[in-house]
């Protein structure tokens, strides 16, 4: 079992949060499989870029994990009520602060500063535009997949029209890395979770 301690400074202590418990959360508010397939991929690459950062893995994790937590059933308020559900949950402010960044100039104007903030905002549209590359594909296989067929699908406008291009291309300016390096370490961060997404 996996426990994150989250600080809470109104209650002068840390709580145990176990990543249990937040799928739970999670999936209390969303039911749909689309939506938490992408919770486990954003959760998978979170994790892989706190891995190679030598950031916290849990911590970074949990925050894919919850970052569509209001998405289903609050689309006209996303990340502002994901603030409340998890304030009363008592997470910390930097976690929250981190979930909102990732809608910025969408939904919120929580600029992406830190680290965590800056991959979070990167990886979530390019997930999408992984998974769909995938499923284009005859075996369903992210063990697979070239860099270069994502790369190719990036450039087709028409293919995942729903995926914001720019946003990523922005991310990837905060990161200071090109689009196929971190498309390469998205697709590896998913490759480990790759049988909950029906990628095996």
């Amino acid at each position: 079992m996996i426990i994150v301690y989250i600080a809470h400074k109104e209650k002068g202590g840390l709580m145990k949060k176990t990543r249990e418990e937040a799928w739970m959360l999670f999936t209390q508010y969303n039911q749909q499989p689309s939506l938490r397939k992408h919770a486990l991929a954003v959760e998978a690459v979170m994790g892989y870029f706190a891995k190679e950062r030598g950031e916290d893995v849990a911590y970074w994790s949990l925050v894919g994990l919850l970052h569509d937590l209001d998405y289903e059933q609050y689309p006209e308020v996303h990340c502002k009520k994901t603030r409340d559900i998890l304030e009363k949950e008592g997470y910390e402010e930097p976690f929250i602060r981190a979930i909102e960044s990732h809608g910025y100039g969408i939904c919120t104007e929580v600029l992406p500063v830190h680290p965590m903030e800056k991959v979070l905002y990167t990886i979530d549209e390019l997930t999408g535009l992984v998974n769909a590359t995938v499923l284009m594909r005859p075996d369903l296989s992210i063990s697979t997949l070239p860099v270069k067929s994502v790369l190719k699908k990036f450039k087709n406008l028409k293919f995942a029209q729903g995926v914001d291009r720019q946003v990523i291309l922005e991310g990837c300016g905060f990161l200071g890395e090109d689009l196929e390096t971190v498309v390469g370490k998205v697709i590896e961060g998913m490759k480990e979770a790759k049988e909950a997404l029906g990628f095996a």
